[in-house]
């Protein structure tokens, strides 16, 4: 595991060794790679050089790069010294755009990667929702020392690479026909069959502009579009972060994670895909490959509360809305998932022929898990329209009645099993987040619609209780009839009042059923329904820090927070695991769920730090409150949501607009 790189530099501090390995070689790690992208797709750039993943224009479309699931048979795109070579990267400061340092025997050269995006012509200035993207891949090749002899190679795939793909030599690139998009560059291509390669050599102080492009304008060539772009795009980029309102402990944490976030962000519709890879496994050679590349519901309270505290007022209020979007098309159901269009309907499905990352198959498109009654979405629901309420937010006559309908369904099937909060494909039970979750929806009702729903959820507090007393010495389990939950943490986050002695309790019980060195936790213990094991949640590890800080065990959790920091690759990123005997990534990457709970606990901490524990109670609207009255020094939430979404009229200009087409 590698310390987060410092935002301020223009490389990482720790050279790496060449990568440039023959073509069986092992699949990368996936904390090797840094992700680039443009609020509609993105990349993955490993240390080597080399995009061995990427979907252009939407998050769900299928890869033109897929080397990450098959090394053999994916496509990938490489840019690098010819012979051996040490690298460097990080990415360039307060942006989303990848600066990698090669150096060679004979010279030094840096490639730079981003995918262009910019704010439309016709937005207001501080508007950083409405945004334009042509869909491009952008790689710029600088030789800063001496000489040096780099190498491309191209290959790019075609529904997941079970099509065949033949590129042919233009004037000025190489095209795979009108079904992929086209690479522009000004070298001498050769391509056979599938693959396309080039050799060209650059001194000091020339560069060279390569561009993947899904359209063009015609007439003009893209290169000559990418200084225009790269302007664009590192002026959006830094404009956007300088709204963080965030000051305090692990800063430049929190600052990534932001930035990591909104490229996660899907811009059409506000939705905020879990990851933005398939099928990276959550142990090695096992089955437990999904698709992340979905929104899901659950995320909705840890977004809302992430984006609101730092000051983007304008990406929660978008989210928001479009949860209430997909939300109303499946009533009187509330979907665990919804497509990043708002689809229902999710068919998850195997793609033969693929190996897997690591030989860990299946690859899978689609999660078939959007079908499973998973109970504690209605509450996160809820959760979430009353903190939006709260930070400022209007819910209109017809959510309300949305919003009632949820409490109805709630009232009328809390007592039913689920699948609960970790998509587990096995028999039903009754999950204690899953009831947790129940009160939470009632609860809210009440406050929100009608006082009327308290009655119900007092019942399901009632219910949890009785099962706590029924345990033994009293503590939260995984579910009514036994087993041990991570979830169970977030009991105090939710404001849910527990006994004297039952949070002490719980946290010890989890930490020792479930702990797994110093900082990671698994997710749970028992049979799930799927074979294998797997690595330890870093989320989980946000929730027991979480949980520490309401229970006053500040310093704890301050350790804690400090290790799980340390966690994070070179640039700065988490995956959705650990495997904690090696440190390595597994799981789909970058995972939001754990950028939201890093975000969640080091402000909570600054929280606890400034009034104790106390100032952790209640839910996450309150919370919310606190912290976004702290950092506007406490003029009231409205007023200063009003002041964020004002404050870029004075900082922003016009050049992070990208005129396109």
């Amino acid at each position: 595991m590698t310390a987060i790189a410092d935002q301020n530099v223009a490389a990482s501090a720790a050279d790496e060794p060449n990568s440039n390995k023959p073509p069986d070689f092992e699949d990368e790690p996936i904390e090797d790679h840094a992700l680039i992208g443009d609020c509609h797709g993105a990349a993955l750039v490993a240390r080597d050089g080399t995009i061995d993943w990427a979907t252009i224009s939407r998050f769900d479309a299928d890869p033109v790069f897929c080397r990450l699931l098959d090394h053999d048979r994916g496509g990938h795109w490489s840019i690098r010294p010819r012979g051996d070579f040490t690298c460097q990267r990080a990415y360039l400061p307060d942006t989303n755009m990848l600066r990698t340092v090669f150096e060679t025997s004979r010279g030094s050269v840096a490639l730079l990667d981003f995918m262009p995006v910019g704010r439309k012509l016709d937005a207001d200035v501080h508007d950083y929702v409405r945004l334009n993207a042509p869909g491009w891949i952008v790689r710029r090749v600088e030789c800063l020392r001496g000489v040096v002899e780099m190498e491309l190679r191209y290959r790019p795939s075609k529904a997941f690479a079970r099509e065949v793909v033949d590129l042919q030599v233009t004037h000025d690139g190489v095209s795979a026909g009108d079904a992929l998009p086209r690479l522009y560059g000004a070298v001498a291509f050769r391509a056979a069959a599938d693959v396309a390669e080039a050799d060209f050599e650059l001194v000091a102080g020339q560069q060279l502009d390569f561009v993947l492009a899904d359209s063009v304008v015609e007439g003009q060539s893209p290169q000559s579009r990418v200084p225009e772009f790269l302007a664009a795009t590192k002026a959006f980029w830094q404009e956007w972060i300088g709204y963080c309102r965030y000051r305090g402990p692990h800063e430049a944490v929190v600052r990534r994670s932001a930035l990591a976030l909104k490229l996660l962000t899907y811009a059409p519709t506000g939705a905020i895909v879990a990851a933005p890879t398939t099928s990276l496994p959550e142990s090695i050679g096992g089955a437990r490959n999904w698709d992340y590349r979905f929104c899901w519901v659950r995320d909705a309270s840890f977004a809302l509360y992430a984006l609101s505290v730092l000051g983007y007022s304008g990406e929660a209020r978008c989210f928001h809305q479009f949860l209430q979007r997909a939300c109303v098309r499946s009533l009187p159901r509330v979907r665990p998932m919804y497509g990043i269009d708002a689809q229902l309907d999710l068919p998850e499905s195997t793609v033969e022929g693929l190996s897997g990352w690591r030989n860990s198959a299946p690859v899978r498109v689609g999660n078939g898990a959007y079908q499973q009654n998973q109970i504690d979405v209605y509450g996160q629901m809820l959760d979430l329209a009353w903190m939006y309420q709260a930070l400022g937010g209007r819910l209109d006559a017809q959510y309300r009645r949305l919003l009632d309908a949820v409490a109805a369904y709630v009232a009328a099937h809390w007592r039913e099993p689920d699948q609960g909060i970790w998509e587990i494909r096995g028999p039903a039970r009754h999950h204690v987040h899953g009831k947790l979750m129940c009160w939470v929806a009632l609860e809210r009702a009440g406050r929100l619609l009608d006082p009327k729903w308290l009655v119900d959820a007092e019942r399901v507090r009632a219910d949890i209780l009785a099962h706590v007393a029924e345990s033994g010495n009293g503590w939260l389990r995984q579910a009514f009839d036994g087993g041990v939950d991570a979830a169970v943490l977030l009991a105090p986050m939710l404001g849910f009042a527990l006994p004297d002695g039952v949070l002490t309790r719980t946290i010890d019980e989890v930490v020792a059923a479930l702990g797994r060195g110093d900082v990671f936790l698994a997710r749970y213990w028992g049979d799930d329904g799927l074979e294998g094991a797997e690595g330890e949640f870093l989320v989980c590890s946000c929730w027991l820090a979480d949980a520490e800080l309401a229970n006053g065990r500040l310093e704890q959790a301050r350790t804690r927070i400090d290790r799980l920091v340390g966690c994070a690759n070179d640039v700065g990123l988490f995956a959705e695991e650990v495997d904690a005997k090696t440190g390595a990534f597994l799981g789909n990457f970058p995972q939001a769920l754990t950028h939201l709970g890093l975000i969640g606990c080091i402000v909570n901490l600054q929280l606890a730090d400034r009034a104790g524990a106390a100032a952790l109670a209640g839910g996450y609207a309150e919370r919310a409150a606190r912290a976004v009255g702290a950092t506007f020094g406490w003029r009231g939430v409205v007023a200063a949501i009003a002041q964020s979404r004002q404050v870029g009229r004075f900082r922003s200009s016009t050049k992070s607009c990208l005129a396109w087409p």
